[in-house]
């Protein structure tokens, strides 16, 4: 049977909510008359997840579980999934309830008779806390400034993908909210649909400041290889001309003073600042640049992968 629809859902400690998640997919995807798979990726649950998944699957076969070997973040586990599903189109969505599967129809939908390669979901009634809410419109405006894409909620995991979307994808840290802003990067094309959001009622969420730190840094590399990664003299020459003017300047400076005053430069604060601080800022800068073009080499040859799978269950 070739398999039309993949459903990837990323699980940690969500015991309570992936059998009534269950249900409500199963009773959509039916009725939408299509090949499909459900695709669990553990990220490494330390409660009874894994236990509730694999009592699902023994009571449907279209669920495939993978348990990755410990928590590695939400973007090597739909990774994971990506590299695992076989389905034509990918469905990703979180396990908390909060994205409607009723949605699910009106996207693939949309996906198809408008052309597109990714749609993904719009929570424009968002039923979050006011700190969420209030951050999540800072940082998709934030985004939209340094990414030049202009989706409304690049946090919604809700989303539609043309399988050969996925295939290329290299996936760590939080880049999963980046996926949008990467595939605009690479050419193909996105819309979006406003989808139905809902309060969670079961479990806890995951989201902290943590998430937050290492998201905004993430949106800083994305930025950098969406504008300067096919040219990288373009900022790395115009910070060179700018520092190396000012050195100049206050070379210029200094030589005039030592000339016609017969001042001093050893003794000269200023002199050690001018050669040396420009040169210890470009050094960290470019250290930082090349330690992540050496992540991305790393995890993008060989079929190196960002996770490590402890058992798959088909």
């Amino acid at each position: 049977m070739v398999v039309e629809l993949s459903i990837i859902i990323p699980t940690y400690n969500e015991e309570k909510s992936v059998g009534p998640l269950i249900d409500e997919l199963h009773d959509v995807l039916i009725s939408m008359d299509m090949a499909y798979e459900i695709l669990f990726v553990d990220d490494g649950s330390n409660d009874s997840t894994f236990l509730k998944l694999k009592e699902l699957h023994s009571q449907n076969s279209n669920i495939r579980i993978i348990r990755l070997k410990r928590n590695f973040g939400q973007s090597a586990a739909m990774k994971a999934g990506f590299d695992y599903a076989q389905g034509n189109y990918i469905i990703t969505m979180d396990a908390d309830l909060q994205n409607d599967p009723h949605d699910i129809p009106m996207m693939l939908e949309k996906i198809k008779t408008e052309d597109l390669d990714v749609v993904c979901g719009w929570r424009h009634n968002r039923i979050d806390s006011f700190f969420k809410n209030k951050f999540s419109k800072f940082a998709n405006g934030l985004r939209r400034i340094l990414t030049g894409e202009t989706i409304h909620d690049s946090g919604c995991t809700l989303r539609v993908y043309k399988k050969e979307c996925t295939e290329d994808l290299s996936l760590y840290g939080e880049l999963h909210r980046y996926i949008p802003a990467i595939l605009l990067w690479k050419g193909y094309k996105i819309g979006e649909l406003k989808t139905n959001h809902r309060a969670r009622n079961l479990g806890k969420s995951k989201y902290n400041w943590k998430r937050l730190y290492k998201g905004f840094l993430d949106l800083l590399v994305v930025t950098f290889w969406q504008k300067f990664s096919a040219r990288p003299i373009h900022l790395f020459g115009g910070f060179g001309i700018i520092i190396g003017f000012i050195g100049f300047i206050i070379t210029i400076y200094l030589v005039i003073e030592k000339l016609f005053l017969g001042a001093g430069l050893s003794d000269r604060p200023l002199f050690f600042i001018g050669i040396f601080l420009a040169i210890i800022g470009m050094q960290f800068f470019a250290l930082g640049v090349l330690a992540d073009i050496m992540l991305k080499v790393y995890h993008g040859q060989d079929g190196k992968r960002t996770y490590q799978v402890d058992i798959v269950i088909e």
